[in-house]
């Protein structure tokens, strides 16, 4: 027996064979004003009939008119229609011609073929797709509005309409466009602007919101999401766009989360430098487990390097990127290496035998408060660590040297900052001393790194409170992983040697907001069921954090979120008898030496800057 599927292709098939005699024969009868032809015409006719349906079926095929699907019948089924009637009547006349050289054959009947054999094509497609979609008028979905009127509101107000039973039924739509209210897609009207959220929630009986703004900026989403708490109605988002560039599909629905208030801006990436840069490259990523390690590997592995080395010092974080690459990336040739970046040996081992040609250097101890008890590890590993890793990339001759820094770094007022300010003041003087090219690339906070306080948020969230926040007025720059991992590459792409590039991190956000934000996104009542508790800031903790030094201007670059500061030159013999001086202190395990070479190091290290009170928590 024939497949439900096979059944329905052959009766569509058969359907269209019919079309094709009718609109021959039908193109007759309108030639001689809807009467009986003459009896020779009426043989003509007849005698054409099977060459036409052979050709015409033979150019259906050829121009896959069966490629598409009765129920989702649209524009580009009507172009293969007209497509298929115009080559079809033109092969036809060919072949009539050299046969009876189009002996009574009207020449009229030609075009009026074209035409009735269109709308016999296509008006039973459109008849059975709207057939189909009135099954929103039987619907018993949730009544939703859509938030947008654009081209991502109309693929999801279509797909919402095909399935009789969705769980939402689009009853309005609403787009700060003034020029689109009244306005209708597939029958549902355009009602006004996003202020006017609450009132139609309430005139039209609305029981969810559907956010249908990828290309929202986060300061936009803000706007949105705010109007839509104050409904107390549930609200979902369709993926931003730098989801749908990762290939999420675009009609998914998903719940509006954190990283679309503060990251949904996307990056718009110069793809063709990034890949000439980075295709057939040979990448070595130190600290290649991390948040921003393992992320900037999977992005790599996008542009087909030769080769890709991690180094990394956790054993688990090793194994679970190298999982993740070789599941995503079969073809790509991987190699992961367990080390330490302060086992001179190790580095100098993983350089010489993968040789190479670019260096990203992520590997770092990043968690202010622990690092502050902890001030010989963090020297140890921030500064000494990436010392050794420059020095080995220039004894290689590597070609460029990327190393991965912090706002912290800016005027620090913690140990952790003042090792990443003199790790950049260190790579800064070894550019030129060599053929590797030293780049800095320093950026704020990324959304859902280890040790962020999103993920405490979370936390403390799902434990029922309290969220600690440690002052009301305190702000960070936020910016999610990928989007700072393409900027790191694009930087590379196009650094010189001895920059320091600053990522345009937005907008400062208020702590206090993120953990408001947080709180209202997860469906508790804020103050009610979760609770704000500010706890004082932290040992090295600022109030604000910068971006730029007091002697870096900032300068633009030909790409919008990459800025360049006037880097200040440094003595490098000078630096390089401090780190010296740092590494005698480092085993001799003197903490007082530690920190006293380097506040040397970094003049503007400074604990007691806009720092407050000690505080329990984050």
């Amino acid at each position: 027996m024939l497949s439900s599927k096979l059944r329905l292709r052959v009766l569509v098939f058969l359907h269209d064979l019919i079309m094709v005699g009718l609109a021959w024969l039908g193109a007759y009868w309108l030639r001689f004003n809807l009467s009986l032809p003459p009896h020779k015409f009426i043989v003509s006719a007849l005698e054409a009939l099977p060459v036409v349906v052979l050709i015409q079926v033979l150019v259906f095929s050829r121009l896959g008119l069966y490629r598409g699907v009765w129920r989702f019948a649209s524009v580009p089924d009507l172009i293969r229609i007209g497509k298929s009637a115009l080559v079809g009547i033109t092969l036809i006349s060919v072949a009539l011609y050299f046969i009876s050289r189009m002996q009574h054959v009207p020449r009229s009947v030609l075009p009026l073929y074209v035409m009735l054999l269109g709308l016999l094509l296509a008006g039973p497609r459109l008849i059975y797709r709207m057939w189909k979609d009135q099954g929103v008028l039987l619907g018993s979905g949730q009544r939703a509005l859509v938030v947008g009127a654009g081209r991502a509101a109309e693929l999801l107000v279509r797909d919402l309409l095909r399935v009789r039973d969705h769980r939402y039924v689009p009853v309005a739509l609403v787009d700060d466009d003034p020029g689109k209210k009244g306005s209708e897609i597939h029958g549902v009207r355009v009602r006004g602007q996003c202020e006017h959220i609450p009132e139609l929630v309430d005139k039209l009986g609305v029981e969810a919101i559907l956010i249908a703004v990828p290309s929202a900026t986060d300061l936009d989403m803000r706007r949105v999401v705010e109007i839509c708490e104050a409904t107390h109605v549930p609200f979902l988002t369709l993926p931003s766009v730098r989801e749908m560039l990762s290939e999420q599909k675009l009609g998914r629905l998903r719940e509006v989360s954190i990283e679309d208030l503060l990251g949904r801006s996307p990056v718009q990436l110069e793809r063709q430098v990034v890949k000439t840069h980075i295709q057939g490259t040979r990448i070595l990523v130190t600290g290649g487990g991390g948040s921003i390690g393992s992320e900037l590997c999977k992005q790599i592995a996008h542009f087909l390097p030769a080769e890709l080395i991690i180094f990394e010092q956790c054993e688990f974080n090793l194994y679970r990127i190298e999982q993740a690459l070789r599941e995503t990336f079969p073809a790509l040739r991987l190699t992961v290496l367990l080390g330490d970046v302060t086992d001179q040996t190790a580095i100098s081992h993983a350089i010489n035998s993968a040789c190479p040609e670019v260096i990203f250097h992520a590997a770092a101890y990043k968690h202010v408060p622990l690092l502050q008890q902890q001030a010989r590890q963090a020297i140890r590993n921030n500064v000494i660590g990436t010392r050794l890793v420059a020095e080995a990339a220039i004894a290689a001759g590597v070609r460029q040297f990327v190393l991965i820094s912090t706002d912290k770094a800016v005027r620090p007022t913690n140990v952790m900052g003042a090792t990443k300010r003199a790790a950049e003041k260190l790579v800064q003087s070894l550019n030129g001393t060599g053929v590797t090219r030293f780049i800095t690339v320093r950026f704020g906070n990324v959304l859902d790194s280890a040790g962020s306080v999103v993920p405490l948020f979370r936390e403390q969230i799902r434990a029922g409170g309290p969220v600690t926040v440690t002052h009301p007025e305190v702000t960070r720059y936020f910016m999610t992983i990928p989007e700072a991992c393409q900027l790191i590459m694009q930087a590379a792409a196009v650094g010189l040697g001895g920059e320091i590039f600053v990522l345009d991190m937005g907008q400062p956000i208020l702590i206090r907001y993120l953990a408001e934000q947080m709180i209202r996104l997860s469906g508790k009542s804020m103050g009610q069921e979760i609770r704000i508790e500010y706890v004082g800031l932290r040992p090295g903790e600022k109030l604000t954090e910068e971006l730029f030094l007091e002697g870096e201007q900032p300068m633009p670059t030909p790409h919008n979120k990459l800025l360049l500061a006037r880097s200040v030159t440094h003595d490098r013999k000078e630096l390089l008898q401090r780190a010296n001086a740092l590494a005698e202190a480092c085993q001799r395990f003197d903490e007082t030496a530690l920190l006293f070479q380097l506040r040397e190091l970094v003049p503007e290290f400074d604990e007691d800057l806009d720092t407050g009170p000690v505080g329990r928590s984050a």
